[in-house]
């Protein structure tokens, strides 16, 4: 149970975390006020249960799709190792997890937090039909960057959807480079991709999705009018986008789980430009 909830592979849990983290912040600039202590740890026991759920819940859809994958073929569902009955109950015991967590708020985050169901739910689907279901799984994915604000002021402004919008490209971004290590196989199994889509250009499509990312976590700063500790978080998660960019090889799959795990640190040098904003100009 701990491989279908991928507890041994934090990196996912903390992408799902972290743009919660930034838009709690970011409503904490907003407001003058400090950091919603309650709200951060909230969030990371609702990342945790959610990230496990959703990828029990993708390997439950994609039991038969992931036979045909190397990286994917020993999963728990896909090797035989547990029963679906079992991953069900399971997927179960972890979405009660986050819902005792979302009770916690209020009730407009509440129903926020219940409307990204709609996109969890479609992304397995996705790959069959589109070559970018990294889109989808970005609007779900970035759906912290929403929460986190709704969480500590109770509606949605344009700070927070500018934000959003840029994790969303930030995750298509990173998912693409962790695509890579699939290619092959999701060819010969059918499977769509931003790295099929993007081919030779990838690091063309991943520089471009960055550079998206950035300007629109620009655009939030701006409209919260954040100062430049803020700021200087952003110019530091840039670079390390960039850096990541430049260093991409379509042929080099380890080099791609590498930089596709470095966006936890990524991540974190934007929340703590947005934490010390916080700690130090009240």
């Amino acid at each position: 149970m701990l491989e279908l909830a991928r507890l041994d592979r934090p990196i996912g849990w903390w992408l799902l975390l972290l743009p919660c983290w930034w838009s709690s912040a970011l409503a904490s600039i907003y407001q003058r006020g400090p950091l919603h202590g309650r709200d951060l740890i909230l969030f990371f026991i609702g990342a945790v249960a959610m990230r496990g759920a959703g990828s029990t819940y993708n390997d439950i859809i994609d039991r038969d799709i992931d036979t045909k994958v190397e990286r994917t073929k020993q999963r728990p569902l896909a090797s035989g190792r547990a029963s679906v009955g079992s991953a069900k109950l399971f997927l179960a015991a972890q979405c009660l997890v986050g819902l005792a967590v979302l009770l916690c708020f209020n009730i407009f985050t509440i129903f926020l937090g219940c409307a990204s169901l709609a996109i969890v739910g479609l992304y397995p689907f996705m790959k069959r039909i589109s070559s970018w279901p990294q889109a989808v799984l970005g609007a779900a994915f970035a759906w912290g960057g929403l929460v986190g604000w709704s969480a500590a002021l109770g509606a949605l402004a344009p700070a927070p959807l500018l934000l959003y919008l840029g994790a969303v490209f930030w995750t298509i971004g990173y998912d693409t480079i962790y695509a890579i290590q699939d290619i092959e196989d999701d060819a010969i199994a059918g499977i769509g991709s931003t790295a099929r889509f993007f081919g030779g250009r990838v690091r063309l499509g991943v520089g471009s999705l960055y550079m998206l990312a950035v300007f629109c976590v620009a655009g939030a700063l701006l409209t919260a009018k954040a100062g430049v500790l803020a700021q200087s978080g952003l110019v530091l998660f840039a670079l390390h986008l960039g850096w990541q960019a430049m260093r991409i090889d379509p042929r080099d799959g380890a080099l791609a789980l590498r930089l596709f795990r470095s966006n936890r640190d990524a991540g974190l040098l934007l929340f703590a430009g947005f934490a010390a904003e916080v700690l130090f100009t009240r």
